[in-house]
C-alpha cells in the first residue's frame, strides 16, 4: 500500500471514529453512548429550568438520516433546510424506523411533577387523542414512582415508531402508547423552534451536518 493509500485509509477510520463517539453534553459532564441498538446517536443538550440543570438528553437516529444531513449546511439560511429535514427525518417511521430520545437525570424531580413536565410539552403539540397524552403521563408516573422519584443518574427513554411511544426507566419497560400522532408530537418537543433543549438542536447541527 502506497503512502496516500495509506493516508486515506486512516483519513476514513479517523472520521468513521467521529462517527461512532460517545456524547457527552458540556452542562452537565453526562455521557451518552454512541449506539442504541441499531440507531446512533446525533446530539446531545441539557434541559434546564432557569438556572436547574434539570437532565441531559440525547437523540438516536437512523444512518440513513445522518447520510442525509451530513451534505446540508448548518448555516447556509441559518440551519432552516438542515432542520426541516432533521424534523421530518426524524417523524420518518416507514421501513420500522425508530427515532429515540434518551434522558439522564441531573437534578431529583419528583415522579408526578416529571411525568407532568413531559406531558405538558407533548400536550399542545399533540393532534390525537387527548387521551394519549394521558397514558403517556401514567407510563413515565409508574416507572419513576416505583423508585420513588427521577433521581440523579435515573434514565427515561422515549422510543417513537409508527407503533406509538414506548417508555423504559432505567431500562425498565413501562409499556406503549399506540399513537403514531404522539410520536411525532413527542419528536417535535425536542426537535421544533420551540424546543425544550436548544443545545441539543444545535448539537445535532454541529456534529451531524456540514459548516
Amino acid at each position: 500500500m502506497n503512502r496516500y493509500s495509506c493516508f486515506t485509509a486512516l483519513a476514513f477510520l479517523f472520521m468513521a471514529g467521529l462517527s461512532y463517539a460517545a456524547m457527552t453534553d458540556p452542562a452537565t459532564n453526562i455521557a451518552f453512548s454512541p449506539k442504541l441498538r441499531e440507531n446512533d446517536i446525533f446530539g446531545v443538550g441539557v434541559r434546564k429550568k432557569g438556572p436547574i440543570k434539570v437532565y441531559s438528553v440525547g437523540m438516536y437516529c437512523s444512518q440513513a438520516l445522518k447520510d442525509t444531513m451530513s451534505s446540508l449546511s448548518k448555516t447556509a439560511d441559518k440551519g432552516k433546510k438542515a432542520l426541516d429535514a432533521l424534523c421530518a427525518g426524524a417523524k420518518d417511521f416507514a421501513e420500522d424506523k425508530t427515532t429515540s430520545f434518551l434522558l439522564e437525570m441531573n437534578f431529583k424531580v419528583g415522579a408526578e411533577k416529571m411525568a407532568s413536565a413531559i406531558a405538558d410539552s407533548v400536550s399542545p403539540r399533540h393532534t390525537g387523542n387527548p387521551a394519549d397524552v394521558e397514558d403517556l403521563k401514567g407510563l413515565i408516573f409508574q416507572g419513576v414512582s416505583a423508585k420513588g422519584a427521577a433521581v440523579k443518574g435515573t434514565t427515561i427513554q422515549f422510543d417513537c415508531s409508527s407503533s406509538g411511544v414506548d417508555v423504559a426507566v432505567d431500562g425498565a419497560a413501562q409499556g406503549n402508547v399506540n399513537s403514531t400522532s404522539l410520536a411525532e408530537a413527542f419528536c417535535d418537543v425536542y426537535l421544533d423552534d420551540n424546543c425544550v433543549s436548544p443545545s441539543m438542536r444545535q448539537s445535532i447541527l454541529d456534529n451531524c451536518c456540514a459548516p
